[in-house]
Parts: structure tokens; C-alpha cells; sequence
């Protein structure tokens, strides 16, 4: 963890109701006036349009957070121009999501001056002090890269690839370290992304050394920081020199542990890959330490304010596999689908669309991009999930 680094069911009646508390749109949800109040004598016809949502959301935050430069995302919307590196990442992955979805170059040129913008704003160079904001920005990238043969993208990817590998050592048995100063403290963040990334070149390029890179960090990160039991992922060890594990539970070590197994999944076909990430998505689903009434949990803003963004995320991912059990596809999309419902209903604010930690109920005060990103992700996957069918 950064230590202020920088700080298919119908909708429940409950839910219809609080949505004509709230004047939503029964058809569309722009986010501004003119928007056509819902019939309560009708609740049962109420529609989610994340879909409409989304592209709301894309809009707002962008007027909202873009620096003066247009080079980057500032830190919030209350006057903190500051960049912080790891958001501005996933602010690349949540664009790229909008560009997969409606296919706007819009959003494919927002995406490529986002990654000069963060090069130029971090001094002329990708590469910064801390691993796992490295891995967010190479994921980005190379996902990037997938989609659009743009080399630009595999470049920076490669690059960052490179540094983050010079983070591995054999303090506390493996794993990458968090920063370059810290090479004795290693944690789920880097190593998650490393495992995530040298998965995604194998299947790229086939190179054998980034499966075998792969599979090593994940054996680490299940072995040492993972009950065997329950699936709980705990997010470091060793950060005091004694070989310690901080056993603080995050959404977001969840996420990349998921999202590391499914990935391994995907390239070897081993069923241990997915029946580990089925168990710790099935704990991540039903922990009172992660969720609170089917909805995870306020992280607080700053860095928590983007952790159950990643979640989402890779969850969502692995909802997605053609593999998963009828079951548990069912389970995790009803509980993507709640938390999607809820926060549209609850934890965004009109018109200002600006989304609270707190997923069920409103925000107050001002919104940092981390908060902001978080709910974004989680409206884009709903949009996906219910063009694929998998939610209402």
C-alpha cells in the first residue's frame, strides 16, 4: 500500500423507488436537466442505461480533471493540480475502455496524448521510483497496444517492462519490490502487475522466460501472501526488515490476485489458475472485511479511493470466462450488477456526476480522480457486462 503517496436479477422494488428519489432518467442518464422523471406506478420498466451513463461520466471527468496542459489528470477537482502517476494509469485504462465500447476516436486520441502527457509530466520519462506504479502504466499500455498495433504503446510497455523486472530479488522469498528504495518490501501491487504483465507478452510474443517469470511470481504471492483457505489476499511482507506480513486486506490485492490467476488461466489452460481465483473472488464477495451488504467497501480517497476500481475490474474479467461454472458466473455478475445499481443510484451526484467512496450514498466535499476513477470503472464494466448480457 502507498502511504499518502497522495493522499441476471431484475432490480430490487428498493432500488426503483430511490431512483425516481433521485429524477433519474428512465430511458438515459446524461447527468444534467431535462432528463424524464420515472413513473413510480411502472418501477418494473425502470432500464440502466450504463451505457449513457458512462459517456456522461467520460465527459464530465475529463472538463473536470484535465490539467491546464491537457497533458495529464489532476488530483482532484477542488484545486490540487498536482500529478500523481498511478491514477493518471488507470485514467488510461478507463479511456480505453470507452474506446473499446464505442469505438470514438475521441477517445483513441485522448488515450495517446494521455501517454505523451504522462512522460512529459514526469519529467521526460516513463519510468518512475515506485514498481507498481510502473506496472499500472505498462498494463495500460500493452493492453493499448493490443487494440491499436500502435508501437508507441509496446514501446513504452517494453521499457517499463524492463525496470519492473529489476525489482525481483530473493528478500523474502521473491516477489518484486514496491519502490527502488525499498527493494526488501515486497506486496501484491508490483508483484500482481508484474505477473499480469509478463503474462500478457508471453501471449504476445511467446517468449518463454515471461511465462516462466510469470509463474514464479504468482507461486509467491499464492505461497506468501494468500491464505490457502479462504483465498484472502494480504497485501505485503517485510516492509520493517523483519519478514513480517502487513496483513491489511485491500479490494484491490484481491483484484490483482484474480486477475494474475485468470491471466495464467488463459495462456496454460491449468484449472488450478481458475479454481484459485473462484476462491478468493468467492471470498471477495461475501467478506465483511471487503464488502459491506454486497457493496465493497468505502476505501476512504486518496490511494483507497482507486482500489475497488481494480477490483471491479479484474472480477469482471473473470466473470467473463467462457469457462466459469454457471454458478459462479451468476454470482459474481449479480454482484457486479448491485454494486453497479447502487452506485448509480446512490453514489453519484448530479449534475455534477461526481462519484463518492462511499457507493451508497452521495459524495461530499471535493473528488479525487482516485474516487472518481473507481466509479467509472465500475459503470464501464456494467455497460459491458449488459451488452454481453451477463447483467440487467
Amino acid at each position: 500500500m502507498k502511504t499518502n503517496k497522495f493522499k441476471c436479477f431484475k432490480p430490487l422494488q428498493i432500488i426503483c423507488i430511490l431512483v425516481a428519489l433521485s429524477s433519474c432518467s428512465k430511458k438515459s442518464d446524461s447527468g444534467g436537466g431535462g432528463t424524464t422523471p420515472v413513473d413510480t406506478t411502472k418501477q418494473h420498466a425502470f432500464v440502466y442505461n450504463y451505457a449513457a451513463l458512462a459517456d456522461s461520466l467520460q465527459s464530465q471527468t475529463y472538463v473536470t480533471f484535465i490539467s491546464a496542459d491537457r497533458n495529464y489528470f489532476i488530483q482532484n477537482n477542488s484545486g490540487n493540480n498536482t500529478f500523481n502517476y498511478w491514477p493518471n494509469a488507470h485514467m488510461l485504462d478507463v479511456l480505453t475502455d470507452a474506446y473499446l465500447r464505442t469505438s470514438s476516436t475521441t477517445y483513441s486520441q485522448r488515450m495517446k496524448t494521455l501517454l505523451n502527457g504522462i512522460k512529459t509530466a514526469n519529467g521526460g520519462a516513463y519510468p518512475n521510483e515506485f514498481y507498481d506504479d510502473m506496472g499500472w502504466l505498462a498494463n495500460a499500455s500493452l493492453r493499448d497496444y493490443n487494440i491499436t498495433k500502435d508501437a508507441d504503446y509496446l514501446n513504452a510497455a517494453q521499457l517499463l517492462y524492463t525496470e519492473i523486472k529489476g525489482g525481483s530479488n530473493n528478500v523474502a522469498g521473491g516477489g518484486i519490490a514496491w519502490q527502488r528504495t525499498q527493494l526488501y518490501y515486497k506486496n501484491i501491487p508490483s508483484t500482481g502487475n508484474a505477473t499480469i504483465l509478463a503474462s500478457r507478452f508471453y501471449e504476445l510474443q511467446g517468449n518463454q522466460d515471461d511465462l516462466t517469470l510469470a509463474k514464479s511470481l504468482y507461486t509467491w504471492m499464492k505461497t506468501t501472501l494468500t491464505d490457502p483457505t479462504t483465498g484472502v489476499v494480504y497485501d505485503g511482507i517485510n516492509r520493517n526488515q523483519d519478514g513480517k506480513i502487513d496483513n491489511w486486506v485491500f479490494t484491490y490485492n484481491q483484484g490483482l490476485f484474480i486477475g494474475s490467476a485468470v491471466e495464467l488461466y488463459n495462456i496454460t489452460k491449468d484449472q488450478m489458475y481458475l479454481q484459485d481465483a473462484i476462491r478468493t473472488a468467492n471470498n471477495l464477495v461475501a467478506d465483511p472485511d471487503l464488502e459491506v451488504g454486497g457493496i465493497l467497501k468505502s476505501e476512504g480517497q486518496g490511494d483507497g479511493g482507486l482500489f475497488k476500481g481494480v477490483a471491479v475490474r479484474y472480477l469482471t474479467l473473470l466473470t467473463e470466462l467462457t469457462d466459469l461454472d454457471a454458478a459462479d458466473k451468476t454470482k459474481y455478475s449479480n454482484f457486479l450488477q448491485k454494486n453497479a445499481q447502487t452506485l448509480y443510484i446512490k453514489g453519484i451526484a448530479r449534475p455534477s456526476l461526481m462519484i463518492s467512496p462511499d457507493w451508497t450514498q452521495q459524495p461530499s466535499g471535493s473528488t479525487d480522480l482516485t474516487t472518481q476513477l473507481s466509479g467509472m470503472i465500475m459503470i464501464e464494466a456494467a455497460a459491458k457486462l449488459k451488452a454481453e448480457s451477463d447483467i440487467q
